[in-house]
């Protein structure tokens, strides 16, 4: 089965983008991805889902949650 975006031509990553909500900053979890953009990204999840012990989840700060 092929991807409906690739063989569109539409630039998207096939990734998981990390969000670092507390820091600013993103990082994606395909190596090759150059782009950062969120519009690129089919999935996106903030580093607490991954790591509990992120620098970002410190002990006693509340987790918000956006909605896409």
């Amino acid at each position: 089965m092929e991807c409906a975006f690739c063989t569109s031509g539409i630039d998207h990553c096939h990734g998981t983008l990390v969000v670092h909500p507390d820091r600013g900053f993103a990082e994606c979890t395909d190596p090759s991805c150059l782009d950062l953009d969120r519009v690129r990204h089919g999935l996106i999840i903030d580093c607490h889902t991954l790591d509990a012990d992120c620098a970002c989840t410190g002990a006693g700060k509340p987790l918000l949650r956006q909605a896409s």
